[in-house]
């Protein structure tokens, strides 16, 4: 399956398909077979990477998609 990552409005990344998560050592993490994951994106999460919920009535921030400038 095709990997999507869809950047919700006022809330977390949602990454689902194949995928891998490493962390900055590149140590990856146990999904434990999961196909889909939430991300924070707030740094309210007590659970980061992984969104809790805390964005909820604390975090605003929308998102549309554009173009980005051609690569130098």
């Amino acid at each position: 399956m095709k990997t999507v990552i869809k950047i919700n409005n006022n809330g977390s990344i949602r990454v689902e398909g194949d995928f891998t998560l490493v962390d900055a050592q590149g140590k990856e993490f146990n999904l434990n077979g999961r196909t889909s994951i939430a991300l924070c994106r707030c740094g309210l999460s007590q659970n980061r990477p992984f969104c809790d919920g805390s964005h909820k009535g604390k975090f605003e921030h929308t998102c549309e998609a554009f173009d980005l400038p051609p690569v130098k």
